[in-house]
């Protein structure tokens, strides 16, 4: 029951743990793909545009350890964050970015864009 204790408190100090320092510390993340999408790996195509996400912010439901495809498309200069897997793209006005991942991590996972703060898709892996 102690030890409990201790490790609940341990995780209350720490918040999320891990993920949580990809988003403070760069570096401490996973490999990017380079290149377009490949057959059958699973993707999401976003615009941004005027401050709306299109589709509207919803889930991608991926298995661990696929590849996977984002492409974003903004009309303002921003920067794509993929947390939890310390994924970053600058996003440059009316250039598609496209990044490229394994998501070899279980859990749900907010893709956001940081300057204007829009959560563009949560990636659930399975």
């Amino acid at each position: 029951m102690r030890r409990a204790a201790v490790l609940l408190a341990c995780a209350l100090v720490t918040g999320c743990g891990p993920i949580s320092e990809t988003h403070h510390r760069p570096g401490t993340g996973h490999e990017v793909a380079t290149g377009a999408p490949q057959p059958g790996e699973p993707r999401a195509e976003i615009t941004i545009s005027k401050g709306q996400v299109s589709p509207p912010s919803g889930w991608l439901e991926v298995k661990r350890g696929q590849t996977v495809s984002l492409t974003v498309t903004s009309d303002v200069a921003d920067e794509l964050h993929v947390h939890g897997f310390d994924v970053t793209q600058e996003l440059q006005p009316g250039k598609p970015a496209n990044i490229r991942f394994k998501a070899d991590m279980s859990g749900v996972f907010e893709v956001e864009t940081h300057g204007s703060k829009l959560v563009l898709i949560q990636l659930a892996v399975k």
